[in-house]
């Protein structure tokens, strides 16, 4: 591991600075590319217009059509948690904006496989619906888009994933990623691009003489919901996505979200009113998950719609239950996968540049939570699949991919297939994470194709792990009130939480819960404890230490405590 420190433009700080931002928050910001203090206005006056989204205006008048003539409207939602939100969005704000007649539908994970297909649209169509709305899902659905005209239904495509050489036809695509669409936030999630349609959908309904500015339904109550998918979904957190987080972080804490995610934070022993993007993508977003992974994803999206406090607390109930075992299933997956990548990492072998790994015993629904702690091991593209458990299909392997930065998935998985036609069955996704279907016997094939591409594409530099710092921390900024401040800021993808990193002297060590390393250090002259979870081994008596900060309480006492990522010898 190779530590670094991020630039801080110093003009940038000091504006900032001089623009009443907190010097701490100053630096911060100004290393995350902010340069001015209007960029940090969360208000929604400053979120992108939904008429920059190519297909938003189409879309809009489809609804509205749909609504005034009280057509029968389906949601296709996926089974993440984007998919989740983004069809508890839909038919909230279509109810909202007037529809009586909204249902949904989520493909089953081991049955249906990922979005739109035929037999889906066939169910569709045999549940009575007019207008087919897919969220989250249906860029890639070619041939279930035109199942779905054929059957006679009307198709409205809301996604946000790479498109691949062929669009659906005689369908209205809403997705900032499809070819021509100027729209300058790339990277929206699932669940913001169907947000923005129901803007697109209010206008035109106003424009009708529906209702006026007064009296318009308030769309902000959905953004609590937006927020979490948006996070869940690690999609890079650019302006308008930090906006759209924020936004959903004051309604949070002011106490306005719905029953569900209040009964979600409260299984999550998570407090809504000191709520944080951590809570949203470690505590409520796997809760959510885990019911695509192991069961049925209904039951996270019922728990999001559900105005019944009982009935809410229900769900979140067994939505924690779910993800329990969900964990379980995945660490005796997460040791068997880590043991087998070990061997190939053995001393005097030549390294992989990318990392397949397969087990018969693996399920298919966890593959994913694997690859990535597969990744943050060895620091390399990593796949992990698992058998198919569909009827029929049991030849069949399903994989997910995770990457690191310099190393796009999904192009990756394209290279393969273009090289190898009809190796894969299907693949899709984004740079950092994408899967794919293939048949067990190809599977060998399919590592050597993906070694070759990583071996081109990776060079020393990329396959070396970076941690990237905000450099040393004075200690006047060492108290639990700064550390409150620093975790109320919206981070996560592309707008990383804060990790601070300086050399230090380790004044003990010792081993807790046999699997975690407690130290007490000394920072800038004074003792703090600090804690590495996962680590064993131990520290050197002095060594360059990176970590982030937690305020915990300790006989009654608030205190600062290092939670350490990463360190390099003195």
């Amino acid at each position: 591991m190779k530590i670094e420190t991020r630039d801080i433009p110093p003009r940038a700080a000091w504006a900032l600075e001089q623009a009443g931002v907190h010097p701490l928050l100053a630096r911060l910001y100004a290393a995350r590319g902010v340069i001015a203090r209007e960029e940090l206005d969360d208000g929604l006056k400053h979120l992108l217009p939904p008429e920059g989204l190519k297909g938003s205006r189409e879309a809009a008048v489809l609804l509205a059509d749909a609504i005034a003539a009280q057509r029968r409207i389906c949601i296709v939602a996926d089974y993440d948690c984007d998919g989740a939100t983004a069809c508890a969005v839909g038919v909230r704000g279509l109810r909202l904006l007037g529809a009586k007649n909204v249902d949904y539908l989520v493909p089953d994970r081991v049955v249906d496989g990922y979005g739109l297909t035929p037999a889906i649209a066939r169910r569709v169509k045999e549940a009575g619906a007019d207008l087919l709305v897919t969220v989250d899902n249906g860029i890639a659905s070619v041939e279930g888009v035109a199942a779905a005209r054929a059957l006679g239904l009307d198709v409205l495509v809301t996604d946000h994933h790479l498109p691949g050489p062929q669009l659906p036809a005689d369908a209205v695509i809403v997705n900032p990623n499809q070819p021509g669409c100027g729209f300058d936030s790339k990277c929206i999630a699932g669940v913001g691009v169907m947000f923005y349609v129901l803007l697109a959908v209010r206008a035109e309904l106003r424009t009708r003489g529906v209702f006026d500015a007064a009296t318009q339904p308030k769309l902000d109550a959905l953004l609590p919901l937006v927020a979490l998918g948006t996070v869940a979904d690690v999609v890079k957190l650019d302006a308008n996505n930090r906006r759209l987080v924020a936004q959903g972080l004051k309604r949070i804490r002011a106490g306005s979200l719905p029953c569900g995610l209040a009964s979600l934070f409260t299984a999550a022993g998570r407090q809504h009113r000191v709520a944080t993007t951590f809570d949203f993508g470690f505590a409520l977003g796997p809760r959510v998950n885990a019911a695509g992974r192991l069961s049925d994803m209904r039951l996270g999206i019922e728990c999001l719609l559900t105005e019944d406090t009982a009935r809410a607390a229900e769900l979140a109930g067994l939505l924690d239950g779910i993800n329990r075992e969900r964990k379980g299933i995945e660490g005796e997956m997460r040791d068997q996968a880590l043991e087998i990548v070990e061997a190939l990492f053995e001393e005097g072998q030549a390294q992989p540049a990318a990392i397949c790994v397969f087990d018969p015993d693996f399920h298919e629904g966890v593959v994913g939570i694997v690859a990535s702690r597969v990744k943050d091991r060895f620091h390399r593209p990593t796949f992990v699949f698992a058998p198919s458990q569909a009827p029929g299909r049991e030849h069949e392997l399903k994989g997910s991919g995770r990457s690191i930065a310099g190393f796009h998935l999904r192009d990756a998985l394209d290279l393969v297939a273009k090289r190898h036609p009809g190796l894969l069955s299907r693949f899709g996704g984004h740079a950092m994470a994408a899967g794919c279907t293939l048949d067990e016997e190809h599977l060998e094939t399919f590592e050597e194709a993906l070694q070759q591409v990583a071996a081109e594409w990776l060079d020393a530099a990329t396959l070396t792990r970076r941690l990237h710092t905000d450099g040393p921390l004075s200690p006047e900024y060492r108290r639990p009130e700064l550390v409150d401040t620093l975790h109320e800021q919206v981070w996560g993808q592309g707008f990383a939480p804060p990790v601070f990193a300086e050399e230090m002297e380790v004044l003990s060590q010792r081993l807790v819960g046999e699997r975690h390393l407690a130290v007490k250090l000394r920072h800038q002259g004074q003792p703090v404890d600090g804690i590495w979870f996962g680590r064993t081994e131990p520290l050197p008596a002095r060594a360059r230490i990176a970590y982030r900060l937690e305020a915990d309480e300790w006989q009654g006492t608030r205190r600062v405590r290092f939670l350490i990522e990463g360190m390099e010898a003195a």
